[in-house]
């Protein structure tokens, strides 16, 4: 290791945005360690050294922060989609998981070096009754209180977020706190349960022929915001630059559309022409859109790209997922 480099840790470096975080800490220099149950599944990682390992068990964690780090990207969760997140029979593993692997973070940074702390929240930690209207959901930072999220995952976060901020007033931890919203882009879930929307609506869309019909979960006139990779790690890097800001802070898209409209989107770009069959399943909150103007106010930054750049990206890839599983597992396919 070059002692004159910046060195940092990313847990959940095996996730998607976790493996995308440490390609970009290394294009910016770092020496990077990365540590996930399992390494990245579309791509070898780039960090420098990986340890496979359970963050839930303390021992794991020590093992990591064996020596003094610049900085600790904290994004390993039991996390998922709407399937996964919203049906509620994942609720205790979501929130036991996840808290293990906060407390056991923090209780270890007591005692090592374990430089700024980057923790990743999420917009599900606000109330469900602030975003029942799907043209005017309302998600600044301040309205998560009085608290009532919408599942047990964004309870879990918002617990943890208090855990961080506690940590900081009484230990001195250097903390940063951001509450991503709905991060897509290549090289993340695409099947099985754990993708989130733009990868579901684009495999389906990849998996069928012109004139088809696919499901989409409820009426579809639910509303979010999507923000892409990689607008998302320059609002992490603009964050943990900042001098004194800790946040919580929303990084996230202020452009907002319907889930039929991202529907459109992704079978314009396939060149597609799909037909929506509205069937019941999880939805989440009704609407939900990123605040930003306290990321603008704090570190004048704000996400520029249309949502319609990234979603070309991710259908593509997707599409690209879509050929080689078919190819590899022939009449077994799965979507």
């Amino acid at each position: 290791m070059n002692l004159n480099r910046k060195t940092a840790v990313v847990a959940g470096a095996g996730g998607f945005i976790g493996s995308h975080l440490v390609r970009r800490l290394k294009e910016e220099g770092y020496w990077v360690r990365g540590v996930d149950l399992k390494y990245p599944e579309f791509s070898e990682t780039a960090a420098d050294d990986f340890i496979i390992g359970d963050l839930r068990d303390p021992a794991v964690w020590s093992a990591v922060l064996d020596r003094p780090f610049d900085e600790t990207y904290q994004l390993a969760a039991d996390m998922g989609g709407a399937g996964y997140v919203f049906t509620g029979d994942n609720d205790a593993n979501i929130m036991h998981n996840s808290a293990l692997i906060n407390l056991n973070l923090l209780t270890l940074a007591q005692e090592r070096k374990v430089g700024r702390i980057f923790y990743s929240s999420s917009a599900c930690i606000y109330p469900k009754h602030n975003q029942e209207n799907t043209d005017n959901p309302h998600t600044a930072e301040h309205t998560a209180y009085p608290a009532y999220p919408d599942s047990e995952y964004g309870w879990e976060k918002l617990f943890s977020e208090r855990m961080y901020l506690s940590f900081n007033r009484n230990y001195g931890l250097d903390v940063r706190i951001a509450r991503f919203h709905n991060i897509f882009g290549p090289d993340g879930a695409w099947r099985l349960g754990r993708e989130k929307a733009p990868a579901a609506i684009c495999r389906k869309i990849a998996e069928v022929k012109h004139g088809d019909e696919i499901e989409i979960w409820g009426d579809g006139e639910q509303t979010r915001s999507f923000l892409y990779i990689d607008e998302c790690l320059d609002g992490i890097g603009k964050l943990m630059k900042h001098a004194s800001f800790s946040g919580p802070v929303n990084i996230g898209s202020e452009e907002m559309v319907s889930i039929n409209k991202l529907t459109d989107m992704a079978a314009e770009i396939a060149g597609k022409k799909i037909r929506k069959k509205h069937v019941e399943g999880p939805l989440g909150v009704r609407g939900r859109n990123s605040h930003n103007d306290l990321l603008k106010h704090h570190l004048n930054w704000t996400p520029s790209k249309p949502l319609r750049h990234g979603l070309d990206i991710t259908y593509k890839w997707v599409e690209n997922q879509v050929k080689k599983a078919r190819e590899e597992e022939g009449e077994n396919y799965k979507s």
